[in-house]
């Protein structure tokens, strides 16, 4: 049985031969790095999707403001953010995507992450990164070059720190004897998505991950990566996706290529969807960024033509 079989936000989100969809915030879209971010607008859209029965809404951590990145997502820290969304929405799945795991302290990404997870009811989906910002490492006073070796050692710290009583362990970043964290997980763990690579191999992230958060590419290069991830993984563990979209008025518009995604009518999106989920695709959040049209009407544009086709898989009323 499926050790996830009774979390909330897994079970929304993942299931063999399926696909669901997602959000990510902002929910808005916005030219330059930052979001306007009226939280009360906020709140509302994300209350939409839930009804609309999108599986999961998505926040990032960019905890500084990089120009030359062009993006510092949702603005408020991640946990924060969450425990807001946790109190303004009922059951869908709450996701990062991603904590960047070689800035922070294991034990403090293991209480916030815990946290939430209880907050939430059993609905936070873990996604974890090394980070990509050479600048972030700097500020933090973390040596980049041992990004692979941090993230490793967050994870396995994670897991113990939620599963066991009083661990002892020992490692770069702690030294833990004779204290707990607490709350622990309801289910003594949570699901962790290992995004992109992460500077670690495939292999790798099959054996020590509950699944795996990619970046959009051509269909075929994906269909490729999740022929190899099958065979690494000898139980079902989900691969899932972003994507940029800029939703058409016109239904039947052809795609045009925008940054790690497309403009098109929603025609075209749902056979794009169905292709996906052929291929093995989970699981696939939207960022809506780069949209053209207000973004009220293309949550619910895609909340009747498109989430229907690929709906949330639990939870069937909110």
């Amino acid at each position: 049985m499926d050790k996830f079989a009774s979390h909330t936000g897994y079970s929304n989100m993942f299931k063999e031969k399926e696909l669901t969809l997602g959000l990510y915030f902002p929910l808005e879209s916005y030219e330059g790095s930052i979001a306007e971010m009226d939280l009360e607008h906020q709140m509302n859209l994300a209350k939409k999707a839930e009804e609309a029965r999108f599986a999961s809404l998505f926040v990032r951590d960019v905890p500084l403001n990089v120009p030359s990145f062009g993006d510092a997502g949702q603005l408020y820290d991640p946990w924060v953010f969450l425990g807001y969304l946790a109190a303004h929405t009922k059951q869908i799945s709450l996701g990062t995507g991603s904590i960047v795991t070689t800035l922070r302290h294991p034990l403090h990404v293991a209480k916030a992450a815990a946290s939430v997870d209880r907050i939430s009811g059993k609905r936070l989906v873990l996604g974890i990164a090394t980070g990509d910002r050479p600048s972030e490492f700097s500020a933090f006073s973390v040596d980049r070059e041992q990004r692979s070796n941090l993230f490793r050692e967050s994870l396995d710290v994670m897991r113990k720190v939620w599963n066991e009583e009083f661990p002892e362990i020992h490692s770069p970043r702690l030294n833990l004897r004779g204290g707990d964290l607490l709350p622990k997980p309801e289910l003594k763990d949570i699901p962790i998505l290992v995004t992109g690579h992460s500077t670690q191999t495939p292999k790798w992230i099959a054996e020590n991950s509950d699944g795996w958060f990619y970046y959009p590419r051509n269909i075929n290069n994906q269909a490729a990566l999740i022929k190899e991830w099958r065979t690494l993984t000898n139980i079902f563990k989900p691969f899932s996706q972003s994507l940029y979209i800029d939703l058409s008025e016109n239904p039947n518009e052809d795609p045009t290529p925008i940054h790690l995604g497309f403009r098109t009518g929603h025609q075209f999106l749902i056979d794009y969807l169905h292709a996906l989920k052929e291929i093995g695709v989970s699981h696939l959040a939207f960022n809506l960024k780069y949209g053209q049209r207000p973004v009220e009407e293309v949550i619910q544009e895609l909340g009747e033509e498109v989430v229907p086709f690929f709906p949330a898989l639990s939870n069937k009323e909110v």
